[in-house]
C-alpha cells in the first residue's frame, strides 16, 4: 500500500468524514437485531398512548418499581414511577447526588398520528354502517384508504366504569378499513392536490353491512352494529360521546430488507425512542444524579393538555421529590440536563430533493442530535447552547456511541418541533437527539435497527454518566 501523501494525512485529521454504525463496530449487528426483538413486541403491543402506558408500567413493576408516594423520602438505588391519566408514565431512579445537584432527564412521546372516532361517529348510508373519523396529529389523509385498520381504546358507560376496546389485531379478528375510488371513475380525484387525494370527510370507516330483520326499522344495519357492540361491550350509543377510540393501522411491526437490517411497523415516531429511553432507565441501577424517564402524550398536536409536556406533571414530580428531601426545586431544575429524545427523517434517496444531503440525517449512522428544530427561520425553536452539544457529543464518543448531526431537511419546505422548548422553558438545558425514521408520519414507518441500539446505548451512558 502506497504511503499517504501530507495532504491526506491533513484531510484524515481535519476533515470530518461519516461512517455508518456497522463500519465502526463490526460486533454492533447482532446487538442491534437482538435488542430489535424486544422493540418489536413492544411496538406491538403499544398501538395507542393509553396501551404503551399500560405496557410500560407492566415492564416497570416487573423491574421492581413502586408507585411513588410524596409522603416518602427515597435513598439512592430506589425505583419510582406514576402515571398520569393512564396516557403519561415518569419514571425514576434515585442517584447518589443530591437533587439539588439536578435531575437526568430523557423526554419521549408515545402519541402517533392516528385517526380517532368523532362523539358521534355512527352512521349509515345505502346498507353500510360506518364510523366518521378525526385524524390526528400530521396525517397524509390519502395514505391510509385501502388499508387494514384497528380499533383501540375506552368506553366509559353510565355508571362511570370502563370498558377496554383492542380489536383487528389478533388473527381472528375483523379488520375494518376507509374505501378509495377505483381509477376507472377517478378522473375528478386524479385532479386534486396531493393532499386531498382523500379529504377529511372521505376518512369514514367501514364497519359493517349486516341489517336487522325488521322492515319497520328505518336505519336497519346501524341498529345490528349498535347490537353487536353492545352485546360485546354492554355499551349504547350514547357512550361514544364519552369514549376514547382510536383508529390505528392493524398489521404487526416486520424486519424490512434481505438482511432484516430495518424495523418496518406502525408508530415508530416516537415508539422508537420511548423503548430505549425506558429499557435504559430500566436498567440504571445507581445513578449519580437522579434518573427521570418520560413518556409523554399529545406531541404530535404541541404538547397540549394535562398529558402534554406543556402540562406541569412531570415537573411536579421532580417538585415533589425535591419537598421530600428538604430541597430547592429551583436548584433543581438550574442543575438538570434533559434529552428530548424525538425522532427526526432519515435521508431518502427517492426524495433526495427534499433534502439538504450534507446536513440530513441517515438510516444506519447512528443516533442522531439536532441543535435546533423549528422551520427556516428557527421558530419556535429550542437552539441548545454549544456547551451542551460538546458536553453530550464528548460523552458519546468517550462511550463509543455512533451518532450524527443535522437538520430535517431542505429550508423553506416546511419544518418540525419536538417537547425541547417547554423543558427549556423550566430553565433547563436541553438537547434534541432520536433515530432517523424513513416515511416519517405514515402508516408504515422504518427504522434502522443499529440507530435504535445506539439510541439505548446513548440513553444509558447518560442516565450513568458521573
Amino acid at each position: 500500500m502506497a504511503e499517504k501523501t501530507p495532504n491526506q494525512q491533513l484531510a484524515e485529521k481535519l476533515l470530518y468524514k461519516p461512517a455508518y454504525v456497522a463500519d465502526k463496530d463490526a460486533d454492533v449487528k447482532q446487538k442491534a437485531h437482538d435488542f430489535a426483538e424486544g422493540y418489536k413486541k413492544f411496538l406491538d403491543a403499544g398501538k395507542t398512548e393509553r396501551e404503551v402506558a399500560a405496557e410500560s408500567e407492566q415492564m416497570l413493576k416487573d423491574a421492581g418499581y413502586q408507585q411513588f408516594d410524596p409522603k416518602k423520602t427515597y435513598k439512592p438505588g430506589d425505583k419510582i414511577y406514576f402515571v398520569q391519566c393512564n396516557k403519561a408514565v415518569v419514571a425514576s431512579t434515585i442517584g447518589t447526588k443530591s437533587f439539588e445537584d439536578g435531575f437526568h432527564l430523557v423526554i419521549a412521546h408515545t402519541d402517533s398520528p392516528r385517526l380517532d372516532l368523532r362523539p358521534t361517529p355512527l352512521y349509515e348510508s345505502d346498507h353500510l354502517s360506518y364510523f366518521k373519523t378525526h385524524y390526528y396529529g400530521g396525517v397524509r389523509k390519502y395514505q391510509w384508504g385501502t388499508i387494514p385498520l384497528s380499533i383501540h381504546g375506552v368506553f366509559t358507560r353510565e355508571d362511570g366504569s370502563t370498558v377496554t376496546v383492542r380489536v383487528g389485531e389478533d388473527e381472528n379478528d375483523p379488520v375494518f378499513c376507509i374505501t378509495d375510488l377505483l381509477p376507472h371513475l377517478g378522473a375528478e380525484q386524479n385532479a386534486r392536490p396531493l393532499k386531498d387525494g382523500i379529504k377529511a370527510e372521505e376518512l369514514n370507516l367501514l364497519i359493517g353491512s349486516d341489517a336487522v330483520d325488521d322492515e319497520n326499522v328505518k336505519e336497519a344495519v346501524k341498529l345490528n352494529t349498535m347490537i353487536l357492540l353492545n352485546e360485546k361491550y354492554g355499551i349504547t350509543e350514547k357512550e361514544f360521546m364519552r369514549a376514547e377510540i382510536e383508529i390505528t393501522p392493524a398489521y404487526k411491526c416486520r424486519d424490512i430488507g434481505f438482511d432484516r437490517s430495518m424495523v418496518g411497523g406502525y408508530g415508530h415516531d416516537d415508539r422508537v425512542d420511548a423503548y430505549p429511553a425506558l429499557m435504559a432507565e430500566i436498567e440504571t441501577k445507581n445513578p449519580a444524579y437522579t434518573t427521570v424517564c418520560v413518556l409523554t402524550d399529545k406531541e404530535e398536536i404541541g404538547s397540549d393538555g394535562v398529558t402534554g409536556m406543556q402540562s406541569m406533571y412531570a415537573f411536579h414530580f421532580m417538585q415533589e421529590l425535591c419537598r421530600t428531601a428538604g430541597q430547592d426545586d429551583i436548584l433543581a431544575f438550574r442543575h438538570s440536563v434533559c434529552l428530548s429524545a424525538d425522532v427526526t427523517a432519515a435521508y431518502d434517496p427517492t426524495w433526495a430533493s427534499a433534502f439538504e444531503p450534507m446536513n440530513g440525517t441517515y438510516a444506519g449512522r447512528g443516533v442522531a442530535i439536532f441543535k435546533y428544530t423549528g422551520g427556516g427561520s428557527k421558530g419556535s425553536a429550542s437552539d441548545a447552547c454549544a456547551e451542551l452539544v460538546s458536553d453530550i457529543t464528548r460523552m458519546l464518543d468517550n462511550g463509543n456511541v455512533a451518532w450524527q448531526i443535522g437538520e430535517l431537511g431542505r429550508l423553506d419546505l416546511g419544518g418540525g418541533g419536538t417537547i425541547a422548548k417547554y423543558v427549556a422553558n423550566r430553565g433547563i438545558p436541553v438537547l434534541d437527539i432520536g433515530v432517523p425514521v424513513l416515511s416519517m408520519h405514515a402508516p408504515f414507518e422504518v427504522i434502522h435497527k443499529n440507530d435504535l441500539y445506539m439510541a439505548y446505548r446513548a440513553f444509558s451512558l447518560f442516565n450513568n454518566a458521573q
